[in-house]
Protein backbone atom coordinates (compact mmCIF):
# COMPACT_ATOMS: atom_id res chain seq x y z
CA UNK A 1 0.00 0.00 0.00
CA UNK A 2 1.29 3.26 -1.11
CA UNK A 3 1.70 6.20 1.53
CA UNK A 4 0.11 9.41 0.87
CA UNK A 5 3.45 11.12 -0.13
CA UNK A 6 3.96 8.73 -2.41
CA UNK A 7 0.40 8.68 -3.86
CA UNK A 8 0.87 12.75 -4.05
CA UNK A 9 4.47 12.40 -5.96
CA UNK A 10 3.28 9.44 -8.45
CA UNK A 11 0.72 11.86 -10.03
CA UNK A 12 1.53 14.18 -12.73
CA UNK A 13 0.14 17.65 -12.45
CA UNK A 14 -1.22 19.85 -14.80
CA UNK A 15 0.60 22.98 -15.35
CA UNK A 16 -1.46 25.44 -13.06
CA UNK A 17 -2.26 28.04 -16.04
CA UNK A 18 -4.33 25.20 -17.41
CA UNK A 19 -5.87 24.56 -14.35
CA UNK A 20 -6.56 28.31 -13.84
CA UNK A 21 -7.56 28.52 -17.66
CA UNK A 22 -10.21 25.51 -16.76
CA UNK A 23 -12.16 28.13 -14.91
CA UNK A 24 -11.69 30.99 -16.61
CA UNK A 25 -8.88 33.26 -14.98
CA UNK A 26 -6.43 34.23 -17.56
CA UNK A 27 -2.66 34.06 -17.14
CA UNK A 28 -2.51 37.50 -16.49
CA UNK A 29 -4.08 37.17 -13.42
CA UNK A 30 -1.91 34.91 -11.82
CA UNK A 31 1.29 35.21 -9.81
CA UNK A 32 3.04 32.35 -10.82
CA UNK A 33 5.29 30.36 -8.14
CA UNK A 34 6.51 27.80 -10.60
CA UNK A 35 4.50 25.42 -12.67
CA UNK A 36 2.15 24.43 -9.99
CA UNK A 37 0.96 27.02 -7.30
CA UNK A 38 0.10 30.60 -8.18
CA UNK A 39 -1.86 33.52 -6.65
CA UNK A 40 -4.91 35.26 -7.89
CA UNK A 41 -4.10 38.93 -8.54
CA UNK A 42 -6.72 41.26 -6.62
CA UNK A 43 -7.87 43.06 -9.36
CA UNK A 44 -9.41 39.79 -11.22
CA UNK A 45 -11.11 39.17 -7.65
CA UNK A 46 -13.07 42.49 -8.57
CA UNK A 47 -13.86 41.94 -11.77
CA UNK A 48 -15.71 38.66 -10.51
CA UNK A 49 -18.15 41.00 -8.47
CA UNK A 50 -21.11 41.02 -10.52
CA UNK A 51 -20.37 37.33 -11.44
CA UNK A 52 -23.54 34.78 -9.88
CA UNK A 53 -22.14 32.83 -6.83
CA UNK A 54 -22.22 28.90 -7.11
CA UNK A 55 -23.51 26.60 -4.44
CA UNK A 56 -21.84 26.45 -1.06
CA UNK A 57 -21.17 23.34 0.32
CA UNK A 58 -19.57 22.89 4.40
CA UNK A 59 -17.55 20.26 5.06
CA UNK A 60 -17.34 19.57 8.90
CA UNK A 61 -17.21 16.42 11.31
CA UNK A 62 -18.03 14.70 14.28
CA UNK A 63 -15.31 15.50 17.31
CA UNK A 64 -11.83 13.89 16.38
CA UNK A 65 -10.53 11.13 17.56
CA UNK A 66 -7.49 9.44 17.84
CA UNK A 67 -9.22 6.65 15.11
CA UNK A 68 -9.28 9.66 12.25
CA UNK A 69 -12.17 11.37 10.37
CA UNK A 70 -10.91 12.02 7.38
CA UNK A 71 -12.86 15.54 6.65
CA UNK A 72 -10.17 17.25 4.73
CA UNK A 73 -10.27 13.67 2.10
CA UNK A 74 -13.70 13.87 2.06
CA UNK A 75 -13.98 17.44 1.54
CA UNK A 76 -11.48 16.96 -1.88
CA UNK A 77 -12.82 13.87 -2.94
CA UNK A 78 -16.23 15.53 -3.35
CA UNK A 79 -15.07 18.17 -4.95
CA UNK A 80 -13.62 15.65 -7.39
CA UNK A 81 -16.43 13.57 -7.19
CA UNK A 82 -19.02 16.84 -8.60
CA UNK A 83 -16.75 16.86 -11.40
CA UNK A 84 -17.18 13.16 -12.15
CA UNK A 85 -21.16 13.21 -12.26
CA UNK A 86 -20.50 16.90 -14.81
CA UNK A 87 -20.43 19.62 -11.90
CA UNK A 88 -18.43 22.44 -12.27
CA UNK A 89 -16.76 22.08 -8.64
CA UNK A 90 -13.69 24.24 -7.03
CA UNK A 91 -12.52 23.70 -3.57
CA UNK A 92 -11.36 25.98 -0.83
CA UNK A 93 -9.34 25.00 2.03
CA UNK A 94 -7.17 26.25 4.72
CA UNK A 95 -3.21 26.03 4.82
CA UNK A 96 -1.46 23.68 7.24
CA UNK A 97 0.34 24.77 10.00
CA UNK A 98 4.20 23.60 10.51
CA UNK A 99 3.48 22.78 14.12
CA UNK A 100 0.99 19.92 13.21
CA UNK A 101 3.29 18.84 10.49
CA UNK A 102 5.97 18.86 12.79
CA UNK A 103 4.12 17.46 15.64
CA UNK A 104 1.57 14.77 16.14
CA UNK A 105 -0.91 15.52 13.15
CA UNK A 106 1.56 15.16 10.16
CA UNK A 107 0.50 16.48 6.79
CA UNK A 108 -3.00 18.24 6.06
CA UNK A 109 -4.05 18.21 2.55
CA UNK A 110 -6.20 15.60 1.98
CA UNK A 111 -4.94 11.67 1.96
CA UNK A 112 -5.30 8.56 -0.02
CA UNK A 113 -6.11 9.71 -3.61
CA UNK A 114 -8.38 12.24 -2.42
CA UNK A 115 -5.72 14.89 -2.14
CA UNK A 116 -4.18 18.41 -3.05
CA UNK A 117 -1.17 18.62 -4.52
CA UNK A 118 1.68 19.77 -5.09
CA UNK A 119 1.60 18.05 -1.32
CA UNK A 120 5.11 18.57 -0.29
CA UNK A 121 5.06 22.19 -0.83
CA UNK A 122 1.36 22.69 0.54
CA UNK A 123 2.54 21.30 4.00
CA UNK A 124 5.87 23.15 4.07
CA UNK A 125 6.07 26.64 3.55
CA UNK A 126 3.95 26.51 0.65
CA UNK A 127 4.04 30.40 -1.03
CA UNK A 128 5.09 31.89 2.38
CA UNK A 129 1.58 33.21 3.84
CA UNK A 130 2.77 31.99 7.43
CA UNK A 131 5.94 33.43 7.64
CA UNK A 132 4.57 36.90 6.38
CA UNK A 133 1.69 36.74 8.84
CA UNK A 134 4.24 35.72 11.57
CA UNK A 135 6.61 38.77 10.48
CA UNK A 136 3.57 40.85 10.85
CA UNK A 137 2.60 39.87 13.92
CA UNK A 138 6.10 39.54 15.18
CA UNK A 139 6.42 43.55 13.93
CA UNK A 140 3.60 44.45 16.09
CA UNK A 141 5.31 43.20 18.93
CA UNK A 142 8.75 45.27 18.65
CA UNK A 143 7.14 48.11 17.73
CA UNK A 144 4.87 47.81 20.99
CA UNK A 145 8.20 46.96 23.18
CA UNK A 146 9.92 49.94 21.43
CA UNK A 147 7.52 52.67 22.10
CA UNK A 148 7.84 51.51 25.61
CA UNK A 149 11.34 51.94 25.65
CA UNK A 150 11.73 55.09 23.95
CA UNK A 151 9.52 57.08 26.55
CA UNK A 152 6.18 55.47 26.32
CA UNK A 153 4.04 58.09 25.12
CA UNK A 154 0.85 56.20 25.48
CA UNK A 155 0.93 55.54 28.94
CA UNK A 156 0.78 51.42 28.25
CA UNK A 157 0.99 49.53 31.50
CA UNK A 158 3.33 46.70 30.48
CA UNK A 159 1.66 44.34 32.99
CA UNK A 160 -1.45 45.00 30.78
CA UNK A 161 0.23 43.60 27.07
CA UNK A 162 -1.78 41.54 25.52
CA UNK A 163 -0.06 40.95 22.61
CA UNK A 164 2.24 38.08 21.64
CA UNK A 165 4.89 36.95 19.74
CA UNK A 166 4.39 33.96 17.36
CA UNK A 167 5.91 30.73 15.63
CA UNK A 168 4.54 28.25 13.44
CA UNK A 169 6.19 25.64 15.55
CA UNK A 170 4.67 23.18 18.21
CA UNK A 171 7.13 25.09 21.32
CA UNK A 172 6.00 24.87 24.95
CA UNK A 173 9.27 26.10 25.89
CA UNK A 174 7.73 29.98 24.79
CA UNK A 175 4.56 29.86 26.27
CA UNK A 176 5.21 31.66 28.99
CA UNK A 177 9.11 33.47 28.86
CA UNK A 178 10.79 36.66 30.50
CA UNK A 179 12.26 39.16 27.67
CA UNK A 180 14.12 42.29 27.22
CA UNK A 181 17.01 40.91 29.91
CA UNK A 182 20.84 43.03 29.77
CA UNK A 183 21.43 46.25 29.45
CA UNK A 184 18.89 49.31 29.74
CA UNK A 185 19.57 49.82 25.82
CA UNK A 186 17.97 46.18 25.07
CA UNK A 187 14.23 46.59 26.30
CA UNK A 188 12.03 46.73 29.35
CA UNK A 189 11.80 43.27 30.82
CA UNK A 190 8.55 41.68 31.14
CA UNK A 191 6.99 38.95 31.57
CA UNK A 192 6.10 37.64 27.17
CA UNK A 193 5.27 34.61 25.47
CA UNK A 194 4.37 33.22 21.62
CA UNK A 195 1.53 31.63 20.39
CA UNK A 196 1.74 29.31 17.38
CA UNK A 197 0.70 31.70 14.10
CA UNK A 198 -2.25 30.00 13.48
CA UNK A 199 -3.50 31.64 17.06
CA UNK A 200 -2.23 34.72 15.99
CA UNK A 201 -5.07 37.84 15.43
CA UNK A 202 -3.04 38.80 12.43
CA UNK A 203 -4.06 35.07 10.54
CA UNK A 204 -7.39 36.10 11.70
CA UNK A 205 -7.66 39.16 10.12
CA UNK A 206 -6.38 38.11 7.09
CA UNK A 207 -9.19 35.42 6.80
CA UNK A 208 -11.86 37.44 7.63
CA UNK A 209 -10.31 40.96 5.69
CA UNK A 210 -12.24 41.43 2.08
CA UNK A 211 -9.48 43.73 0.53
CA UNK A 212 -6.49 45.62 1.19
CA UNK A 213 -8.69 48.43 2.39
CA UNK A 214 -10.30 46.21 4.71
CA UNK A 215 -7.18 44.71 5.78
CA UNK A 216 -5.42 47.57 6.72
CA UNK A 217 -8.82 49.10 9.06
CA UNK A 218 -9.01 45.77 10.74
CA UNK A 219 -5.32 45.87 11.66
CA UNK A 220 -5.56 49.21 12.81
CA UNK A 221 -8.03 48.62 15.36
CA UNK A 222 -6.23 45.08 17.06
CA UNK A 223 -5.86 45.90 20.86
CA UNK A 224 -2.11 45.20 22.08
CA UNK A 225 -2.35 46.69 25.53
CA UNK A 226 -4.30 48.79 28.20
CA UNK A 227 -2.85 51.89 29.57
CA UNK A 228 -2.26 52.35 33.44
CA UNK A 229 -6.36 54.25 33.18
CA UNK A 230 -7.56 51.00 32.05
CA UNK A 231 -8.10 52.40 28.25
CA UNK A 232 -7.10 50.12 25.30
CA UNK A 233 -3.93 50.96 23.03
CA UNK A 234 -4.22 49.35 19.60
CA UNK A 235 -1.95 48.88 16.73
CA UNK A 236 -3.48 51.87 14.86
CA UNK A 237 -2.14 54.26 17.55
CA UNK A 238 1.39 52.07 17.29
CA UNK A 239 1.16 53.36 13.54
CA UNK A 240 1.84 49.64 12.65
CA UNK A 241 -0.96 48.79 10.29
CA UNK A 242 0.93 50.31 6.72
CA UNK A 243 3.97 48.48 7.83
CA UNK A 244 1.86 45.58 8.75
CA UNK A 245 0.02 45.65 5.99
CA UNK A 246 3.01 45.91 2.79
CA UNK A 247 4.45 42.54 4.61
CA UNK A 248 0.98 40.89 3.96
CA UNK A 249 0.09 42.61 0.82
CA UNK A 250 0.85 39.07 -1.13
CA UNK A 251 -0.08 36.68 1.70
CA UNK A 252 -3.94 38.16 1.08
CA UNK A 253 -4.05 36.78 -1.86
CA UNK A 254 -5.89 33.14 -2.62
CA UNK A 255 -3.42 30.29 -3.44
CA UNK A 256 -4.59 28.16 -6.67
CA UNK A 257 -3.56 24.46 -6.60
CA UNK A 258 -5.12 21.20 -8.01
CA UNK A 259 -6.37 17.74 -6.36
CA UNK A 260 -4.92 14.71 -7.51
CA UNK A 261 -7.41 14.96 -9.76
CA UNK A 262 -6.89 18.25 -11.46
CA UNK A 263 -10.12 20.03 -9.59
CA UNK A 264 -9.07 23.15 -9.10
CA UNK A 265 -8.32 24.48 -4.82
CA UNK A 266 -8.01 27.51 -3.68
CA UNK A 267 -5.80 26.65 -0.40
CA UNK A 268 -5.73 30.03 1.82
CA UNK A 269 -5.34 31.18 5.10
CA UNK A 270 -5.21 28.25 8.18
CA UNK A 271 -6.68 29.40 12.05
CA UNK A 272 -7.32 26.38 13.92
CA UNK A 273 -10.78 25.86 15.42
CA UNK A 274 -9.68 25.35 19.23
CA UNK A 275 -8.32 28.24 19.39
CA UNK A 276 -9.52 30.34 17.04
CA UNK A 277 -12.47 30.70 14.32
CA UNK A 278 -11.13 27.65 11.54
CA UNK A 279 -12.22 28.25 8.49
CA UNK A 280 -10.27 29.28 5.32
CA UNK A 281 -10.00 33.11 4.18
CA UNK A 282 -13.12 34.87 3.09
CA UNK A 283 -11.86 36.03 -0.49
CA UNK A 284 -10.56 32.08 -1.36
CA UNK A 285 -14.00 31.05 -0.39
CA UNK A 286 -15.93 33.86 -2.53
CA UNK A 287 -13.28 33.52 -5.50
CA UNK A 288 -14.58 29.75 -5.24
CA UNK A 289 -18.28 30.79 -5.57
CA UNK A 290 -17.55 32.94 -8.34
CA UNK A 291 -15.78 30.81 -10.14
CA UNK A 292 -17.49 27.38 -9.36
CA UNK A 293 -21.35 26.28 -9.62
CA UNK A 294 -20.32 24.16 -6.59
CA UNK A 295 -17.85 25.24 -3.96
CA UNK A 296 -16.71 22.81 -1.31
CA UNK A 297 -14.79 24.15 2.20
CA UNK A 298 -14.18 22.49 5.50
CA UNK A 299 -14.24 24.03 8.94
CA UNK A 300 -11.47 22.77 11.35
CA UNK A 301 -12.36 19.87 13.96
CA UNK A 302 -15.70 18.83 14.89
CA UNK A 303 -19.23 20.57 13.91
CA UNK A 304 -19.02 22.33 17.89
CA UNK A 305 -16.75 24.32 16.88
CA UNK A 306 -15.01 24.76 13.02
CA UNK A 307 -18.92 24.52 12.02
CA UNK A 308 -20.17 26.70 14.50
CA UNK A 309 -17.53 29.26 14.19
CA UNK A 310 -18.23 29.16 10.01
CA UNK A 311 -21.72 29.86 10.42
CA UNK A 312 -21.38 32.39 13.33
CA UNK A 313 -18.66 34.34 12.42
CA UNK A 314 -17.66 33.96 8.86
CA UNK A 315 -20.92 33.72 7.20
CA UNK A 316 -21.93 36.64 9.52
CA UNK A 317 -19.46 38.63 8.32
CA UNK A 318 -19.04 37.68 5.16
CA UNK A 319 -22.71 37.33 4.23
CA UNK A 320 -22.47 33.69 3.26
CA UNK A 321 -25.75 30.75 3.65
CA UNK A 322 -24.15 27.59 3.19
CA UNK A 323 -26.65 25.57 0.48
CA UNK A 324 -25.69 22.65 2.38
CA UNK A 325 -23.46 21.04 5.02
CA UNK A 326 -21.63 17.59 5.01
CA UNK A 327 -20.89 16.19 8.28
CA UNK A 328 -18.06 12.99 8.46
CA UNK A 329 -17.82 10.29 10.63
CA UNK A 330 -15.97 6.77 10.70
CA UNK A 331 -17.55 3.98 12.45
CA UNK A 332 -14.04 3.31 14.31
CA UNK A 333 -13.77 6.63 15.48
CA UNK A 334 -18.07 6.41 16.88
CA UNK A 335 -16.71 3.15 18.32
CA UNK A 336 -13.95 5.64 19.91
CA UNK A 337 -16.55 7.79 21.04
CA UNK A 338 -18.52 4.14 22.74
CA UNK A 339 -15.12 3.53 25.15
CA UNK A 340 -13.36 1.36 22.88
CA UNK A 341 -9.33 2.10 22.85
CA UNK A 342 -7.84 2.55 19.46
CA UNK A 343 -6.52 -1.03 19.26
CA UNK A 344 -9.48 -2.68 19.62
CA UNK A 345 -11.36 -0.52 16.86
CA UNK A 346 -11.07 -3.23 14.06
CA UNK A 347 -13.42 -5.25 15.64
CA UNK A 348 -16.79 -5.38 15.47
CA UNK A 349 -18.38 -3.77 18.38
CA UNK A 350 -22.42 -2.93 17.67
CA UNK A 351 -23.10 -2.01 21.72
CA UNK A 352 -20.13 0.49 21.75
CA UNK A 353 -21.20 1.80 17.98
CA UNK A 354 -24.44 2.71 19.61
CA UNK A 355 -22.80 3.92 22.40
CA UNK A 356 -20.62 6.30 20.67
CA UNK A 357 -23.56 7.23 17.49
CA UNK A 358 -24.81 10.32 19.83
CA UNK A 359 -21.70 11.98 19.20
CA UNK A 360 -22.63 12.44 15.68
CA UNK A 361 -26.53 12.55 16.32
CA UNK A 362 -25.53 15.84 18.48
CA UNK A 363 -23.84 17.36 15.31
CA UNK A 364 -26.57 16.47 12.93
CA UNK A 365 -29.65 17.85 15.25
CA UNK A 366 -27.47 21.11 15.69
CA UNK A 367 -27.29 21.92 12.18
CA UNK A 368 -30.65 20.84 11.05
CA UNK A 369 -32.28 22.28 14.13
CA UNK A 370 -30.29 25.14 15.31
CA UNK A 371 -29.50 26.78 11.97
CA UNK A 372 -31.95 25.16 9.91
CA UNK A 373 -29.19 23.92 7.04
CA UNK A 374 -30.12 20.56 5.10
CA UNK A 375 -27.06 17.92 6.02
CA UNK A 376 -26.07 14.45 4.87
CA UNK A 377 -23.40 12.40 6.83
CA UNK A 378 -20.50 11.00 4.93
CA UNK A 379 -19.59 7.58 6.54
CA UNK A 380 -15.65 7.80 5.32
CA UNK A 381 -14.95 4.24 4.87
CA UNK A 382 -12.76 1.70 6.54
CA UNK A 383 -11.72 -1.90 5.02
CA UNK A 384 -12.80 -2.98 8.85
CA UNK A 385 -16.11 -1.66 8.54
CA UNK A 386 -18.50 -4.39 8.73
CA UNK A 387 -22.08 -4.06 7.36
CA UNK A 388 -24.32 -4.67 10.25
CA UNK A 389 -22.26 -0.97 11.30
CA UNK A 390 -22.41 0.81 8.93
CA UNK A 391 -26.26 -0.20 8.45
CA UNK A 392 -26.59 0.74 11.97
CA UNK A 393 -25.45 4.04 11.52
CA UNK A 394 -27.33 4.61 8.34
CA UNK A 395 -30.48 3.57 10.55
CA UNK A 396 -29.55 6.16 13.25
CA UNK A 397 -29.39 9.12 10.52
CA UNK A 398 -32.39 8.19 9.01
CA UNK A 399 -34.60 8.02 12.11
CA UNK A 400 -33.49 12.22 12.23
CA UNK A 401 -34.46 12.24 8.35
CA UNK A 402 -30.82 12.31 7.25
CA UNK A 403 -29.13 10.14 4.53
CA UNK A 404 -25.99 8.34 5.34
CA UNK A 405 -23.49 8.06 2.30
CA UNK A 406 -20.74 5.68 1.86
CA UNK A 407 -17.33 7.52 0.88
CA UNK A 408 -14.75 5.64 -0.37
CA UNK A 409 -12.92 8.52 -1.85
CA UNK A 410 -9.36 7.92 -0.08
CA UNK A 411 -9.16 4.62 -1.45
CA UNK A 412 -10.74 5.31 -5.22
CA UNK A 413 -10.96 9.01 -5.31
CA UNK A 414 -13.59 10.57 -6.74
CA UNK A 415 -15.39 7.73 -8.15
CA UNK A 416 -15.47 6.77 -4.56
CA UNK A 417 -17.76 9.66 -3.51
CA UNK A 418 -20.67 10.00 -6.24
CA UNK A 419 -22.88 8.66 -3.95
CA UNK A 420 -21.74 11.27 -1.50
CA UNK A 421 -21.75 14.23 -4.70
CA UNK A 422 -25.44 13.47 -5.79
CA UNK A 423 -26.88 13.44 -2.03
CA UNK A 424 -25.17 16.57 -1.96
CA UNK A 425 -26.78 17.96 -5.39
CA UNK A 426 -29.98 16.69 -4.08
CA UNK A 427 -29.76 18.91 -0.92
CA UNK A 428 -28.78 22.16 -2.48
CA UNK A 429 -32.25 22.38 -4.09
CA UNK A 430 -33.84 21.72 -0.79
CA UNK A 431 -35.47 24.69 1.26
CA UNK A 432 -32.96 26.30 3.77
CA UNK A 433 -34.39 27.89 6.87
CA UNK A 434 -30.82 29.81 7.99
CA UNK A 435 -30.46 31.22 11.67
CA UNK A 436 -27.56 31.55 13.64
CA UNK A 437 -27.19 30.37 16.69
CA UNK A 438 -27.50 33.59 18.59
CA UNK A 439 -28.03 37.31 17.56
CA UNK A 440 -26.26 40.22 17.26
CA UNK A 441 -27.98 42.06 19.97
CA UNK A 442 -27.25 39.70 23.10
CA UNK A 443 -24.78 40.29 25.57
CA UNK A 444 -21.67 38.68 25.66
CA UNK A 445 -22.67 36.33 28.78
CA UNK A 446 -26.09 35.33 26.59
CA UNK A 447 -23.95 34.70 23.37
CA UNK A 448 -21.80 32.08 25.58
CA UNK A 449 -24.66 30.86 26.98
CA UNK A 450 -26.02 30.04 23.33
CA UNK A 451 -22.99 28.01 22.10
CA UNK A 452 -23.06 26.05 25.10
CA UNK A 453 -26.36 25.13 25.83
CA UNK A 454 -27.63 24.76 21.87
CA UNK A 455 -24.83 23.47 20.78
CA UNK A 456 -22.81 22.17 23.44
CA UNK A 457 -25.69 20.83 25.27
CA UNK A 458 -24.50 21.84 28.18
CA UNK A 459 -26.22 23.08 31.30
CA UNK A 460 -24.73 26.94 31.50
CA UNK A 461 -21.50 28.45 31.54
CA UNK A 462 -19.30 29.69 34.44
CA UNK A 463 -17.15 32.69 34.60
CA UNK A 464 -14.00 31.77 36.78
CA UNK A 465 -10.78 33.66 37.61
CA UNK A 466 -10.08 37.32 35.65
CA UNK A 467 -13.07 36.50 33.52
CA UNK A 468 -15.62 38.55 35.36
CA UNK A 469 -13.82 41.48 35.39
CA UNK A 470 -12.73 41.12 31.98
CA UNK A 471 -16.76 40.42 30.72
CA UNK A 472 -17.26 43.35 32.41
CA UNK A 473 -14.85 45.94 31.00
CA UNK A 474 -15.40 44.38 27.47
CA UNK A 475 -18.47 45.58 27.74
CA UNK A 476 -18.11 49.05 29.09
CA UNK A 477 -15.25 49.60 25.84
CA UNK A 478 -18.02 48.54 23.46
CA UNK A 479 -17.04 45.43 22.22
CA UNK A 480 -20.47 43.46 24.00
CA UNK A 481 -22.03 43.29 20.00
CA UNK A 482 -19.27 41.44 18.93
CA UNK A 483 -19.83 38.03 17.96
CA UNK A 484 -18.11 35.06 20.34
CA UNK A 485 -15.17 32.63 19.27
CA UNK A 486 -15.19 29.83 21.54
CA UNK A 487 -11.54 28.41 22.46
CA UNK A 488 -11.70 24.79 23.77
CA UNK A 489 -11.50 21.25 23.72
CA UNK A 490 -11.86 19.88 20.13
CA UNK A 491 -12.44 16.45 21.55
CA UNK A 492 -15.19 16.56 23.68
CA UNK A 493 -18.80 18.79 23.09
CA UNK A 494 -17.04 19.80 26.96
CA UNK A 495 -14.56 21.55 28.14
CA UNK A 496 -13.20 18.49 28.57
CA UNK A 497 -11.25 16.42 26.63
CA UNK A 498 -11.86 12.69 28.33
CA UNK A 499 -16.14 13.38 28.19
CA UNK A 500 -16.66 11.46 24.79
CA UNK A 501 -19.73 11.00 22.82
CA UNK A 502 -22.55 13.19 23.55
CA UNK A 503 -21.94 14.36 27.66
CA UNK A 504 -24.60 15.22 29.64
CA UNK A 505 -24.99 17.33 32.88
CA UNK A 506 -22.01 19.87 32.63
CA UNK A 507 -21.04 23.36 32.88
CA UNK A 508 -18.78 25.15 30.80
CA UNK A 509 -15.91 27.22 32.24
CA UNK A 510 -14.63 30.31 31.02
CA UNK A 511 -11.28 31.19 32.32
CA UNK A 512 -10.46 34.58 30.31
CA UNK A 513 -12.05 36.63 27.56
CA UNK A 514 -10.23 39.06 25.11
CA UNK A 515 -11.13 40.70 22.42
CA UNK A 516 -10.13 40.39 19.22
CA UNK A 517 -10.85 43.55 17.41
CA UNK A 518 -9.04 43.79 14.16
CA UNK A 519 -10.74 40.40 13.51
CA UNK A 520 -14.06 41.47 14.98
CA UNK A 521 -15.00 39.00 18.00
CA UNK A 522 -14.48 37.95 21.16
CA UNK A 523 -12.27 35.17 22.28
CA UNK A 524 -13.35 33.32 25.29
CA UNK A 525 -11.09 30.36 26.15
CA UNK A 526 -12.42 27.07 28.55
CA UNK A 527 -11.06 24.49 30.30
CA UNK A 528 -7.65 24.13 29.59
CA UNK A 529 -7.07 24.90 26.19
CA UNK A 530 -3.51 26.83 25.17
CA UNK A 531 -2.72 28.70 22.48
CA UNK A 532 1.03 27.38 21.56
CA UNK A 533 0.48 23.60 21.57
CA UNK A 534 3.68 21.35 22.85
CA UNK A 535 5.35 18.46 20.76
CA UNK A 536 4.70 14.79 21.64
CA UNK A 537 6.77 11.91 22.88
CA UNK A 538 7.51 10.65 19.57
CA UNK A 539 6.95 13.72 16.98
CA UNK A 540 6.18 13.85 13.38
CA UNK A 541 9.40 15.58 12.56
CA UNK A 542 11.82 12.37 13.61
CA UNK A 543 10.35 10.30 10.76
CA UNK A 544 10.69 13.52 8.18
CA UNK A 545 13.12 13.18 5.70
CA UNK A 546 14.65 14.38 2.49
CA UNK A 547 17.02 12.74 -0.23
CA UNK A 548 20.49 13.70 -2.27
CA UNK A 549 17.81 14.07 -4.74
CA UNK A 550 15.37 16.79 -2.99
CA UNK A 551 12.24 14.02 -2.80
CA UNK A 552 10.99 14.13 0.68
CA UNK A 553 9.67 11.31 3.11
CA UNK A 554 7.45 10.44 6.16
CA UNK A 555 5.33 13.49 5.72
CA UNK A 556 2.55 11.40 5.89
Amino acid sequence: MFTDIEIAQACKMEKITKIAENIGIPEESLELYGNYKAKIDSRFQKELKDKKDGKLILVTAINPTPAGEGKTTTTVGLADALRKIGKKSVVALREPSLGPVFGIKGGAAGGGYAQVVPMEDINLHFTGDFHAIGAANNLLAAMLDNHIQQGNALNIDPRRITWRRAVDMNDRQLRNIVDGLGNRTDGTPRQDGFDITVASEVMAVLCLAADITDLKERLSRIVVAYTYDNQPVTAGQLKAQGAMAALLKDAIKPNLVQTLEGTPAFVHGGPFANIAHGCNSVTATKLAMKLGDYAVTEAGFGADLGAEKFLDIKCRMAHLVPDAVVIVATVRALKHHGGVPKNKLNEEDLEALEKGLPNLLQHVDNIRNVYGLPCVVAINAFPTDTKAELDLVEKRCQELGVNAALSEVWAKGGEGGIALAEEVVRLCEEKKDFHYAYEDGLSIREKLEAIAVKIYHADGVDLVGSAPRQLKQLEELGFGKLPVCMAKTQYSFSDDQNKLGAPKNFRISVRNLKVSAGAGFIVALTGEIMTMPGLPKVPAAEKIDVDENGVITGLF
